[in-house]
């Protein structure tokens, strides 16, 4: 079992705050989620999330037109340079207040940010420059407004920056000194603030959207008339509103704006969730939709304007809209509240996630977005569990049901419940799919029920207190489960007999976990301990004290120090590894724990957030923030908010669930809820309160030399490659694992020593070879030469193959992908050179020629003739001399197209007779 688990995606959260982003090609979409970056290909359909950290939530990011730079910068000011194509950071720095917009200049050489009520000018750091210690180099800072600077947009000439704000006005500023004094000028006239200014394409008119909904439109015009042949006077010039425009929108008011020049397509979103389109000047509305009820803090639109990005924090939602066809290419949401459970299906390319919003949603490892959510459960959903075969999933909920889910056709094909309402709160499914159980902590019994009838089978009974946990064994028919009576009972569902001896705990059991072959149960206490049973013998044989391993971060209210805290040193979610042989736990707290459970020791520690806007992150607290009545931190200060919609307070007391509700916590809490291993054995997922965590076996090392010896080299492959040696070429080739030699060989392979080579190809590399073949086939032109490749390997070791799945999930999926892939495309250009060849037999002459007087058909006919004539010698040679040359798959197919051409008028009236079109 591999410990190198490193994180690798985020699910369950699209956006968060702050502004959404394209890249310069308008493929790709940045969006924040908490103090994390997340990228969408929206052509690939894959998503991934950076692995570095803010210290809180981000508020602004930005990307240079090169595609290189990514800026980010969290509420604090502070920012971190990322290298976008490497993914590596490149640099920490501090604007030391918060920054309301950040921006690139279209030439890529400067940025301009936001700093309250000041516009900063800054240097892009050059890769051409020489090295220097600081990479941020400002240049310039204009102060002119008077409130809260809101929008920065640049001309496309990136010689001037417009700028709006809260005191009602929009400035011009220039780069150059020498044409600040021409280009200074204060469009004023709004009468609430201006939310958006911009440029057109041609840099001749200005347009200026205030947050009441009104349009203004300025022109660079004249006071005085200038008459023909006279030159006009710049003294006389200056920006003046040409047109007003509003937009009506009732009680709603403009929250973001953003235009594409050019296309002189401006998209307003309103505090309503609606958004419109314009086309300006004219001021033509050319669509007007609605994303729901909550406000839309984040519009863009990429550069070639067709595809539209909004993003809403409230509900976080994300999406992207077509509108010239009026479709939608991503339309994402995560869970809108705290989620409570994780499972992965069989195969592991899925993870399902349940949530105290009564939703279900399935979520695509590989893409990172949502397949469908169902939402029948009328309360929270508590435990989660998958059918052997993964085409079946059953759900338990607070509402009393327990229900079966159908993952082919989507829908809810079984509803289960008690002979009374109770709140199941607990959840185990036999591997088979034959029966489910679910404990609730109303009754003290465990209920038992036949997916195929969907009937309750039995109640097993025995357990002296609500019942806390519920796991099934995946080999054999054993059920583990827990109490508060601090006992663990064991359960052969199959067996006649039903009277079981309860095995002792000294504390409450929080979680329990059955080892995948049925031969042990693990247990989470109370007291930071996890704690082995051995099934068959009822007796302890392991146990590892987690207390000291655990990560208890200092909340804001604490009184005492973090070290000092027994709140959450405990574990409320524990998992076996597929091997048995590793355990991962996490629970309340900022630490996900991997151990090795023979020696009991602690292999790995991850840190599950670093973000400082969460309860539990910090060990220690600010001291310059601490006072006699607490932290300052603690103080609402939303009431100074200058917005009336910022101002009102709609949250909650009691927010991390199960705290005093007398205090008012608003503030959320870190911690996971539930942790899975992939069956794929390379990864596991975490319930998290930033989202679903995906830690992952990083499979993508470029040097990964296995067994080397000094004497393999490239030129030791090429030389065994001239003199037949097939076999040997290609382990030193897999051994030295350079990709462009691998192709080479398995290229160079005759189709007749396939099987041989396949049959001899030692154990250790058939999951690299296949993998290999999975990802080499997608681009590769030789299918039936591929294909041939996947079944002499399949059938030389399958049986190996099959008695050894977990080694080989990632590389039989690539294979499948593959399959897959070519499948579709068989069955399109089968289906398409069907309907040609019924369209070219039509048209001998059976149903008429077509023709308007027989000498142009004769003509016709003579040169079919000699073309068919000259085909059949071409196709003669060509046969004898690809069979000469060893070419697979073209000599079959050409010998069955000679007798159509040669048999054509002699089967004419058959054809007839068989009714061809």
């Amino acid at each position: 079992m591999r410990s190198d688990f490193k994180f690798s995606n985020l699910l369950g959260t699209v956006y968060r705050q702050g502004n959404v982003i394209f890249s310069k090609d308008g493929t790709v979409l940045l969006s924040p989620v908490g103090n994390r970056v997340s990228v969408f290909d929206l052509v690939k359909n894959q998503s991934f999330t950076f692995e570095y950290e803010h210290r809180k939530n981000v508020s602004c990011i930005a990307l240079n037109p090169q595609g290189t730079l990514l800026l980010s910068v969290d509420e604090d000011g502070r920012a971190i340079l990322v290298n976008f194509r490497a993914k590596t950071v490149l640099h920490h720095f501090n604007f030391k207040e918060p920054v309301s917009d950040l921006q690139f200049s279209p030439d890529g050489k400067t940025f301009a940010l936001a700093c309250g009520r000041f516009i900063q000018i800054w240097r892009t750091p050059d890769v051409a420059e020489d090295r220097q210690f600081a990479p941020f180099v400002r240049q310039r800072v204009h102060a002119g407004h008077f409130a809260q600077v809101t929008s920065l947009s640049w001309s496309p000439d990136s010689r001037f920056l417009l700028s709006s704000s809260k005191d009602l006005t929009a400035r011009i500023w220039s780069l150059d000194s020498n044409e600040q004094d021409l280009a200074a000028t204060t469009f004023a006239g709004h009468r609430d603030y201006v939310v958006g200014a911009f440029f057109s394409s041609d840099q001749e008119q200005i347009y200026t959207i205030s947050k009441d909904g009104a349009l203004f439109q300025w022109g660079y015009t004249s006071k005085q008339e200038v008459e023909e042949g006279e030159e006009p006077d710049l003294s006389t010039y200056s920006w003046r509103i040409v047109k007003k425009n509003y937009f009506y929108a009732s009680q709603a008011k403009v929250k973001r704006v953003t235009f594409h020049a050019k296309s002189n397509v401006l998209v307003v979103g309103f505090t309503n969730g609606e958004f419109r389109l314009y086309e300006v000047p004219d001021f033509t509305l050319i669509q007007q939709l609605s994303m729901g009820q909550n406000a839309i803090n984040a519009v863009a639109v990429n550069d070639t304007g067709e595809w539209l990005a909004f993003g809403s924090s409230r509900l976080g939602q994300l999406l992207v809209y077509e509108w010239q066809s009026e479709s939608y290419i991503l339309k994402q949401q995560g869970h809108f509240d705290a989620t409570n459970a994780v499972a992965y299906s069989p195969d592991g390319s899925r993870v399902v996630t349940a949530s105290d919003d009564g939703k279900i949603k399935i979520w695509d490892v590989v893409s990172g977005f949502c397949l469908v959510t169902f939402q029948e459960h009328a309360a929270a959903v508590t435990g989660l569990a998958f059918a052997k075969k993964g085409q079946v999933l059953f759900s338990a909920s607070l509402d009393g049901t327990v229900r079966a889910w159908d993952l082919i056709r989507y829908r809810n094909f079984r509803t289960f419940t008690a002979a009374e309402r109770i709140q199941f709160n607990c959840l185990a499914a036999d591997p088979s799919g034959e029966v489910v159980c679910a404990g609730s902590l109303d009754s003290f019994a465990i209920h038992v029920w036949s997916v195929q009838t969907g009937q309750l089978v039995e109640t097993l009974d025995g357990h002296e207190g609500p019942v806390s946990c519920l796991s099934f064994s995946k080999e054999n028919g054993v059920l583990a489960s827990s109490s508060w009576d601090k006992t663990i009972r064991i359960w052969s569902i199959f067996g006649r007999s039903q009277q079981v001896e309860p095995l002792e705990v000294f504390a409450d059991v929080l979680a329990i976990s059955v080892r995948p072959d049925g031969g042990e149960v693990a247990v989470s206490t109370l007291d930071g301990n996890v704690l082995f049973f051995d099934i068959y013998e009822g007796k302890q044989v392991n146990a590892i004290d987690g207390k000291k391993d655990i990560l208890s971060g200092r909340h804001l209210e604490d009184r005492f120090t973090s070290k000092n805290s027994a709140r959450s040193k405990y574990f409320t979610s524990i998992d076996y590894s597929f091997d048995g042989l590793s355990l991962v736990a996490g629970g309340n707290n900022n630490s996900i724990c991997l151990y090795d459970i023979p020696n009991g020791v602690l292999l790995k520690r991850f840190v599950v957030s670093r973000n400082m806007s969460l309860n539990g992150t910090l060990q220690m607290l600010n001291s310059k923030k601490m006072t006699e009545a607490g932290s300052l931190d603690l103080i609402d200060r939303d009431g100074e908010n200058s917005d009336l919609e910022d101002r009102i307070d709609n949250s909650l007391p009691g927010s991390n669930r199960g705290g005093d509700l007398s205090t008012r916590r608003v503030r959320p809490e870190v911690r996971v809820t539930s942790l899975k291993f992939s069956p794929t054995s390379n990864a596991f997922a975490a319930g998290s309160t930033e989202g679903i965590l995906i830690y992952s076996v990083d499979e993508t090392i470029l040097f990964d030399p296995f067994d080397l010896d000094i004497d393999i080299t490239p030129q030791a492959v090429v030389e065994a490659l001239n003199e037949n040696e097939y076999l040997n070429s290609l382990v030193m080739a897999f051994r030295l694992n350079e990709e462009y030699l691998i192709k080479r060989v398995y290229e160079s392979i005759p189709v007749k020593e396939i099987n041989l080579v396949s049959g001899g190809l030692p154990i250790v590399y058939v999951a690299r070879m296949l993998r290999f073949i999975g990802e080499f086939s997608v681009e590769s032109q030789h299918l039936e030469f591929n294909l041939i490749w996947v079944k002499a390997v399949l059938s030389a070791h399958g049986r190996y193959i099959t008695s050894h799945k977990h080694e080989f999930a990632s590389s039989l999926r690539a294979v499948q992908r593959f399959l897959g892939h070519i499948a579709k495309d068989v069955v399109s250009a089968s289906s398409d050179n069907k309907y040609a060849y019924w369209f070219l037999t039509s048209t001998d002459g059976s149903m008429g020629t077509g023709f308007e007087d027989d000498d142009d058909a004769d003509d016709a006919l003579g040169v079919k003739q000699n073309l068919e004539s000259d085909d059949d010698v071409i196709m003669e040679n060509n046969s004898s001399d690809d069979d000469e040359e060893g070419w697979i798959g073209f000599s079959d197919a050409k010998a069955n197209i000679l007798p159509v051409t040669q048999e054509k008028d002699d089967d004419k009236d058959e054809d007839d007779d068989e009714g061809v079109i």
